[in-house]
This record gives structure tokens, sequence and C-alpha cells, in this order.
């Protein structure tokens, strides 16, 4: 567990990389956004301004995450994060739709300007920079095992290409397609929108204990192969935070004494965690006879 608390402090590096760059990158695209009256920059900008959000409720999570467990909290804070990032989403949701608006506002303008070609540039140059986050994050990511920093560098990169899209819009309009900046805009906006609904859509299922069906018959599978295992009578897990929780009863041998019964488990809890990198099993044990072994496995079924 000590392990796990110095990876959670070591995924706060990363946290604070993207917090450091979305607060220079965003400062930078909405002034030069707003002197090149560039309306995919300005909204490529406000979505920067969103992921310092992200990135903060990501850092505050992985900050309270680190709290030992106490009297209130048995199981540890770990699903502090998974709070903050369903936060985050609200406030992305909030910014996504303003960025729509005021691209369909842009229009029904009477005329459209091209913004200057100053602002294709400054937002390729960010596309560069964030997506160099992006890579020391997703490499962290890997390294630690962390979903939230590993949720983090995906929308590092997802940034990236809003930028190159951005770029893209602005250089169309400089050939005859002033539309084509506000247009881009508007698919800024879907992305944000859409972003926030992942990261509430995954949250939200994680704190109501949802945990992926196919990834727990995996999980049962190993198990079911595991010496001395003759029947598996229940199986459920959550997640909490960037843990798994797996509580799982079987049926072994009832001639089986208490250290041979013991002996089972502890293989369960090495080999789970050796496969599934999950060191988190609560495993109850029931002993059963051979005649009751087909029922078992009919009701597990």
């Amino acid at each position: 567990m000590e392990n796990k608390y110095d990876d959670i402090k070591l995924g706060e590096k990363g946290a604070w990389l993207s917090i450091v760059a979305y607060i220079i990158l965003s400062a930078l695209k909405l002034a030069i956004a707003h002197s090149t009256n560039s309306e995919a920059l300005m909204a490529d900008g406000l979505n920067n301004s969103t992921d310092i959000v992200a990135s903060l409720a990501v850092l505050i999570g992985l900050k309270i995450s680190r709290k030992p467990a106490d009297n209130d909290h048995r199981y540890g804070h770990f699903r502090a994060e998974t709070v903050a990032a369903l936060i985050a989403s609200f406030i992305m949701f909030a910014v996504g739709l303003q960025v729509l608006y005021q691209a369909i506002m842009k229009f029904r303008t009477p005329s459209l300007e091209s913004p200057d070609s100053i602002a294709a540039w400054t937002a390729i140059f960010c596309a560069v920079v964030i997506y160099f986050v992006y890579l020391y994050n997703f490499r962290l990511a890997k390294k630690i095992k962390s979903n939230a920093l590993m949720a983090a560098a995906q929308d590092n990169r997802s940034d990236a290409f809003v930028s190159v899209g951005a770029f893209i819009g602005i250089i169309g309009s400089q050939f005859g397609l002033p539309w084509l900046d506000p247009l881009t805009a508007l698919l800024v906006g879907g992305i944000i929108c859409k972003t926030a609904w992942g990261i509430f859509r995954d949250s939200s299922h994680a704190l109501t204990d949802g945990f992926d069906d196919a990834e727990l018959q995996e999980i049962q599978q190993t198990i079911n192969e595991i010496p001395g295992v003759e029947a598996i009578i229940d199986i459920k897990a959550r997640i909490h935070g960037n843990n798994k929780l797996v509580d799982v009863t079987i049926g072994v041998d009832y001639q089986l004494n208490v250290s041979e019964s013991h002996e089972i488990t502890e293989n369960i809890e090495r080999i789970i965690y050796e496969v599934h990198h999950i060191s988190h099993v609560h495993i109850h044990i029931e002993p059963v006879e051979a005649p009751a072994l087909p029922a078992l496995a009919s009701k597990i079924m």
C-alpha cells in the first residue's frame, strides 16, 4: 500500500505540468484570439481554460487520495479524484456550450472577416507544446498505473488535435473561406462537450459501483483455474479511485482444514495481482461437497 501512495505522489508531477502548461497556453491563445478576432483560437483557448480546472481537479483528487484511512474512511480516500473529475465535467459542459453559442452567433453576423495568420501559428505552436506534455503524462501514467493521470494524458492529446484543427480552420479562412474559422469553433465546442460527457459517464459509473462485466468475467476465469477452487459461488467488483476491489466467495473441498483453505486464498490473491494487477481481493470460503458442485456452477453461470 505504501508504494501505491508513493505512485499517487509521483502522479502529482504530471498534474502540475498540465496545469502550468494550460495556464500559459490558454493565456497566449486568448490574448492572440482577441487581437486577431479568431473564433477558432478563442474556442481553443477557452478549451484550455477548462483543462486547467480539470487538471486542478486531478491534482486535488490525487492529494486527497494520499490521505490514509481513518475512522470515517476505512477504505481510504481514493475516490476523491473521481468526485473531483465529476465536478470538472460540469464546468467543461458549461464552457463547451458557451463556445457553441458564440460560434453560432458568429455565423449570424453580416460579414465574416478572416483572422490574422499569427493566430494560426499560435495554434500550431501550442499544439506541439501540449503534445509533448501528453507524451510525458502518458509514460508516467503507464509507469505508475494511474487511471486518472492516463485520462489527463488523453485529454492532453485531444487538446493537441483541437489546436491543429484550429490551425487548419484559420489557414482556410485566409484563402477566402472565413466561415471555416467559426465552423472550427463549432467543432471545438463539440469536442469539449464530448470530453465532458466521457468524464461524467466514467466518473458516475465508478461512483455508483459500476464495473466492466467483461473484465469481471476474466477475473472469474482466472480464479476458476486456480487449484483448490471447486466453484465460484459469488463474485463482484467495484472501482475505488485508482483501485479495483474484488469480493469473491469460493467453494472448496469440505475436507480441507483451515490452513489448507487459507493457502488457496493466498494463491488467489497472488495470481490476481500478477495477472490483473489487483491488490484488493476479499475472499470468503464455503465448504462444499462433490454433489453440490454442479448446482453451484449452474448458479454462478
